[in-house]
């Protein structure tokens, strides 16, 4: 009787000490947590703060282009067929990109990678926010809206992703007008027509992306040449990056005085621009002759908020005449 419970003991010890283990072991942790929060996984595979700026320049182009009042309708069902598209493109990006997402530091938690989602569920769910988003656009705003939004998200989730990345140091300049077309879907969700003061909003953004994510590049650039994926920096070194990033912040200064030359924009928009170009040429010109270690990510955190400042900017002169 004493051994048997000697044995009883010893087997009761161990799986305390299995449970213990259990409970400290962080992987074990994170699967449990994330059989809870599944919401949480799935929407971290639509980026949500990047659609959001997507989200904030659509809502400035709707914005610029009529005069009075937004027409609600077009409004709501505009931004979320956009946000649910511009989502469904995230996701793609995550499913595609999940064996290069494993071997980077910087992605390598994301839910595929990190064995917390599955390719099946990433892909149905990304496909349902896609058909919804269409299905919205279509019947809710108006075709080209749903057309050109939809060509976006192949722009993205294919071209660049599938493609470009893999094949070209100039994937971000060649793929950079499907993250630039916002503007131009809200113009049209409320106009149903293209406009050329809608596609030098497209500009804007166009130009903005090669020195905001070459910054980020620089930054990673250990990553993207582990995963074999031919950056900038990786392909023709970093002092070359920095001086793309350099003569793409002066162009984009540039560009962004178009609006007021045009007479889209007036006194308000213009102070405001020439200060953020100002910055981040000042962060470029640091990165390129003063850099330390923490430059590149820094100019890539202000160029997020150079773009911002600029589209609130573009709304704030459109309601306030000065």
């Amino acid at each position: 009787m004493s051994r048997t419970n000697t044995v009883t003991q010893n087997l009761a010890t161990q799986n305390l000490a299995t449970q213990s283990l259990a409970t400290q072991n962080p992987a074990t942790q994170s699967l449990a947590a994330s059989s809870t929060f599944n919401w949480r996984l799935y929407l971290t595979l639509t980026k949500p703060k990047v659609v959001a700026l997507m989200i904030l320049t659509a809502l400035v182009g709707m914005c610029l282009a009529v005069p009075g009042a937004l027409p609600l309708q077009q409004s709501i069902l505009g931004l979320f067929g956009i946000a649910l598209m511009a989502g469904s493109a995230a996701a793609f990006n995550h499913l595609i990109d999940r064996r290069i997402d494993a071997v980077m530091a910087r992605t390598h938690k994301r839910p595929l990678p990190s064995g917390h989602l599955d390719v099946m569920s990433v892909a149905l769910f990304a496909t349902t926010l896609g058909v919804v988003g269409f299905v919205i656009l279509v019947f809710g705003v108006n075709a080209l809206t749903a057309w050109l939004t939809f060509a976006s998200l192949l722009g993205y989730a294919v071209v660049y992703t599938l493609y470009l990345k893999r094949a070209t140091p100039q994937n971000i300049v060649i793929a950079g007008i499907a993250g630039a077309m916002p503007p131009l879907l809200g113009w049209t969700s409320v106009t149903g027509e293209l406009d050329a003061n809608a596609w030098l909003l497209v500009m804007i953004i166009f130009i903005w992306t090669p020195p905001h994510f070459w910054a980020l590049a620089i930054h990673r650039r250990e990553d993207y040449a582990k995963a074999d994926i031919p950056m900038l920096p990786v392909t023709h070194g970093v002092e070359y990056t920095k001086t793309s990033i350099l003569l793409y912040t002066i162009l984009l200064a540039l560009v962004c005085l178009l609006p007021v030359l045009v007479g889209m924009t007036g006194i308000v928009y213009l102070l405001a621009s020439t200060s953020l170009s100002a910055g981040f040429i000042y962060y470029a010109w640091k990165l390129k002759y003063a850099a330390d270690a923490m430059t590149a990510i820094q100019t890539f955190k202000f160029s997020i908020i150079h773009l911002m400042l600029l589209f609130v900017a573009l709304l704030v002169d459109h309601y306030i005449a000065i």
